[in-house]
């Protein structure tokens, strides 16, 4: 179909609507537009189309044969898009919002403070997807991702939430005392990471560290890592925001920090969001501002 041989849609929406009503003023009432309007809309379109539409030898108009024709077509028409338009919305808004976080974020900041948004939003139903890997972003997947990084994620938009950066830790009782002065200090120890990430491995490459760890490995979900970690299980990396109070209190030891300028991001794709996770978005953002 050439789209570019038809008439301004702006044409054919004061047509139907004339088609529709029978009356100008009324025409011009649906669309929110003066009658005049509508008057030049349609000697416009019989202009483009080299034809009469409206008969106007009578104090009442009314359509020509022609006039007829077009409006059986356009009635169909928009009535096929409004119908579609609805569908659309329809599904949009009866599907669950998709929100994907690593299983730690999801146990030390959000479900802490998820209850104020479903008091508030009780209409919209929730499907977390707890991973520690990075997940596609795609139509009618998931809607928003909350991941750690530097914002730096290609054909994607990304928005901090939460500024915190990367620290190692350890319990006392697992260091027994030991002077810890350098990354290769930690290879004989046992290390644990959250599944679906590479963390240890990654922290000591970052750190120009090429021997592999010689102690034990241990991957466990997110919620349970830093448990095991304060029980002395073993030395881990993690956000610094979700263990402070630890190393406050000497519970945890701060052994690295690094990383400044990183933090969990507010993940989508460009465009335009579902209702639902705009709304999503500006809870987080007031959570973020609240802080």
């Amino acid at each position: 179909m050439d789209w570019l041989t038809l008439p301004p849609l702006a044409a054919l929406r004061a047509f139907a609507a004339f088609a529709e009503h029978g009356n100008v003023s009324k025409a011009g009432a649906a669309l929110n537009v003066s009658h005049a309007a509508i008057s030049q809309q349609l000697r416009s379109l019989e202009e483009q189309l080299g034809a009469v539409l409206v008969d106007r030898s009578a104090r009442a108009l009314s359509l020509t044969s022609d006039g007829q024709h077009l409006a059986q077509a356009l009635l169909l028409g928009f009535g096929a898009i409004q119908t579609a338009v609805s569908d659309i919305g329809t599904r949009g808004a009866v599907r669950p919002l998709h929100i994907s976080c690593t299983p730690m974020f999801a146990a030390n900041w959000l479900m802490p403070r998820l209850a104020e948004f479903r008091a508030r939003n009780p209409e919209i139903d929730l499907v977390l997807d707890p991973s520690g890997e990075l997940v596609q972003l795609s139509p009618g997947g998931i809607d928003i991702a909350l991941r750690y990084g530097d914002g730096s994620w290609p054909g994607l938009e990304a928005e901090i939430l939460l500024a915190s950066p990367m620290v190692v830790v350890a319990a006392p009782d697992l260091l027994q005392g030991q002077q810890v002065c350098a990354p290769e200090d930690l290879l004989d120890f046992p290390w644990l990471e959250e599944l679906g990430t590479t963390e240890a491995a990654h922290w000591l490459r970052s750190r120009g560290v090429a021997d592999a760890i010689r102690g034990s490995r241990i991957k466990l979900p997110g919620n349970l890592l830093m448990q095991a970690v304060r029980e002395g299980q073993g030395v881990a990396v993690g956000v610094r925001d979700f263990v402070s109070e630890d190393i406050d209190t000497g519970r945890l030891l701060e052994l690295f920090v690094e990383n400044q300028g990183r933090g969990y991001h507010i993940v989508t794709r460009p465009g335009v969001q579902r209702t639902q996770a705009r709304q999503f978005i500006a809870w987080l953002r007031r959570q973020r501002n609240a802080a």
